[in-house]
């Protein structure tokens, strides 16, 4: 049950910081990848926690995905307000700058 002050961590980076693998981005081959991410009470990311929760069908994307996760800044989850730890749900998307959004 969602109560008020909860809040699940909300990603912070204006621009993603995960790269789009190079062949990929020639092929035009977009996709989702659904991570499962776990940050401490201060929104930091758990070391060795990201996982793969959904894969994207291509591997180097969920490569990418898990490689650029470390770099995912966020503010901190709260339970009635206060600063918690949690996992969470975060979709990455790799679309090709010319396709359409």
């Amino acid at each position: 049950m969602v109560e008020r002050g909860d809040e699940t961590p909300v990603a912070l980076n204006a621009v993603s910081p995960v790269g789009y693998p190079p062949a990929l981005a020639r092929e035009r081959i977009d996709g989702v990848v659904l991570l499962r991410l776990y940050v401490d009470s201060t929104a930091r990311l758990v070391p060795d926690s990201p996982r793969v929760a959904e894969s994207s069908g291509y591997p180097p994307l969920d490569s990418a995905a898990l490689a650029g996760a470390g770099e995912l800044r966020f503010s901190p989850a709260l339970r009635r307000g206060t600063p918690v730890a949690t996992a969470f749900l975060q979709p990455v998307h790799f679309r090709h700058p010319s396709g359409q959004p």
